[in-house]
């Protein structure tokens, strides 16, 4: 059994695409309509993909930003932290912390453009 996808609720899929691959560096994988609804695929790495899911209700986008009730429910593993952390910051994104050194590598506390919190990890077996 492999977990193949994980949803994350947007606001509007345009957006959400513009902003996952141009400061992430996420990969456009599939944008196909399935009338009236589009699905929506981004990919960081083979293996590793998102499916952007608009919401379509109230409830639904009472969640956007807040999937994981305010816990980081994201993680993305870098080989170079420092250059990420640059980009991040050139991109504007907002940091919840000053980045720092744990036991098992770098790490710092991020948001997405909904505020998502999302962790950016270097591990001592990456460097």
């Amino acid at each position: 059994m492999k977990l193949a996808l994980v949803s994350l609720v947007v606001r509007d899929y345009d957006e959400a695409i513009d902003w996952y691959t141009r400061v992430l560096g996420f990969h456009l994988v599939q944008d196909e309509d399935q009338g009236g609804k589009r699905w929506v695929i981004i990919e960081a790495d083979e293996g590793s993909a998102l499916l952007l899911a608009k919401a379509k209700n109230e409830r639904e986008a009472a969640a956007i930003g807040d999937q994981h009730g305010g816990r980081v429910g994201y993680f993305l593993h870098v080989g170079d932290f420092d250059a990420t952390c640059r980009h991040l910051i050139a991109c504007g994104v907002a940091f919840d912390e000053k980045p720092r050194a744990e036991s098992y590598g770098k790490i710092v506390v991020f948001r997405d453009l909904y505020g998502n919190r999302w962790d950016l990890i270097e591990t001592r077996e990456m460097e």
